[in-house]
């Protein structure tokens, strides 16, 4: 296993969408993406533009680093 020493942005986008009672695909429509990108975003395999980011955050009503965090290497 390969370890990084880069930070991992972590996110909570999963859950607000959940509270939110959206599915990815509602989500995707409101941000203007597909349902694939909010998918990967949600497994940490793409991480979004600062843009995007914000919209997110606007449409789940939320700040952006409710949504996005930074994460140490272990």
């Amino acid at each position: 296993m390969i370890r990084s020493s880069e930070p991992r942005l972590a996110n909570r986008l999963r859950v607000a969408r959940a509270v939110r009672d959206l599915s990815q695909g509602e989500l995707a429509r409101l941000v203007g993406v597909s349902r694939q990108t909010i998918s990967s975003i949600e497994t940490g395999q793409y991480c979004p533009s600062t843009l995007l980011a914000f919209r997110l955050a606007r449409v789940l009503a939320v700040l952006v680093d409710e949504l996005f965090s930074l994460e140490d290497p272990a």
